[in-house]
């Protein structure tokens, strides 16, 4: 596995990874990560394809992804711990 690409982002670490012809997106913040896969045959123009998807709308439910995760995370330790 190799990383190709980082995308700049105000909220998020973006990296393109690329492993058995496949695109790999992955997407953290703190401690909680993202990952996506997507075949490199899928798409017409390689990496450059990778970063269309990665359009507002997408990144903003990835943000509100994260915000989830990170509540049920508390949820559960804090059901553990107390």
């Amino acid at each position: 596995m190799r990383i190709i690409a980082e995308l700049p982002h105000p909220d998020f670490k973006i990296s393109i990874l690329s492993m058995n012809q496949k695109f790999i997106i992955k997407i953290e913040k703190g401690v909680y990560e993202q990952t996506y896969k997507l075949p490199e045959i899928d798409l017409t123009d390689g990496v450059n394809s990778v970063f269309e998807i990665l359009d507002e709308e997408f990144l903003k439910t990835v943000g509100e992804r994260f915000a989830t995760m990170n509540k049920d995370f508390k949820d559960t330790y804090f059901r553990y711990n107390y």
